[in-house]
């Protein structure tokens, strides 16, 4: 999993500044936020891959295709656009004996180091202490525009490909830049941490 080191400094005078003046609640967010800077991250596994709603997941070769199926997927590739969508689970890990928390994630979305796609997951969410959460992230993109040139048969194969990939995504990366908020204060990352599957990965 990969430490988000990064945070420490940034985070760590911010709180200095800020809890001289904090109230129980104010005080509760910045516990909350100086444990996020020991906390882990990776990609966990990725799911409900789909090509133009068409399920992918399991999928082997097209015979495994339903008719209709096999017949709205060659339309789709002949389209000007070829909407690509997944659910890609990330999971945080708190070693801290309290909550940590996080408010706010931008990421950029890799696949074999090609940057598919960009967004925003405008969602709080808490890690327990000691503990696991993991957080869905649900992304699309235009796989031909993405993969522009390529042909609609190396299109179907690199879904064909993603298909196995669920339980050890590896060929996913992505990029976090974390928000975090104390005292109606906005503190943002500047940079951005990379997470993949391989623990201790960078």
């Amino acid at each position: 999993m990969v430490k988000i080191k990064f945070l420490k400094l940034p985070l760590i005078l911010s709180l200095f500044l800020l809890l001289p003046f904090a109230g129980c609640e104010v005080a509760q967010q910045a516990q909350q936020v100086a444990n996020l800077v020991n906390c882990d991250f990776r990609i966990k596994d990725v799911a409900d891959i789909r090509l133009a709603g068409v399920q992918f997941q399991n999928i082997k070769s097209i015979s495994d295709f339903s008719v209709v199926d096999a017949a709205r997927l060659m339309a789709s590739l002949a389209a000007p656009t070829v909407p690509l969508s997944l659910r890609l689970d990330l999971e945080g890990r708190n070693p801290n004996v309290s909550a940590a928390g996080l408010n706010r994630l931008e990421w950029i979305l890799f696949i074999d180091d090609i940057q598919m796609t960009t967004g925003i997951l405008d969602k709080s969410f808490t890690i327990p202490p000691q503990g696991v959460t993991t957080i869905p992230m649900a992304l699309s993109v235009d796989l031909k525009k993405v993969l522009s040139g390529k042909s609609a048969n190396a299109l179907f194969n690199f879904c064909l490909n993603l298909a196995g990939a669920g339980n050890k995504p590896t060929r996913f990366k992505i990029k976090l830049k974390p928000t975090v908020y104390v005292a109606g204060r906005a503190l943002t990352y500047p940079g951005y941490i990379n997470v993949k599957t391989e623990y201790g990965a960078k």
